[in-house]
């Protein structure tokens, strides 16, 4: 069983900056690729950036140039650090993981449970 667990969302205003975390846990052998969706109300989840186990990146147009997207490989964590901070990004930030777990033949992708993130003045 492999748990992610997020947090770091809060309520800030427009042009401020905010850290999210996730950390995988449980019966995790090899952690391939991690990344960040985001989904707010009546909008589809979109990738917001993703991370390789080498460290690639890619990120959405939309917030390339301020989010920057790491992983700490030793304790399984990915961040995502969001600058200048506005309105449309408010939504509820999800962590996904391709994870290959004890008794398990392949990797399978996971997901968080969410942290939300609203900016506004």
């Amino acid at each position: 069983q492999v748990q992610l667990v997020e947090s770091g969302g809060g309520l800030v205003q427009p042009g401020e900056s905010l850290r999210l975390s996730c950390a995988a846990s449980g019966s995790t052998i090899s952690i391939n690729a991690m990344g960040w969706y985001r989904q707010a109300p009546g909008k589809q989840r979109e990738l917001v950036a993703a991370i390789t186990s080498g460290g690639s990146t890619n990120y959405a147009d939309s917030v390339k140039g301020r989010f920057t997207i790491s992983r700490d490989n030793a304790k399984n964590t990915v961040y995502l650090h969001s600058n200048s901070l506005r309105p449309e990004d408010t939504a509820l930030y999800y962590c996904n993981a391709n994870v290959k777990s004890f008794g398990t033949p392949r990797y399978s992708y996971y997901w968080g449970q969410g942290t939300q993130v609203t900016v506004s003045s």
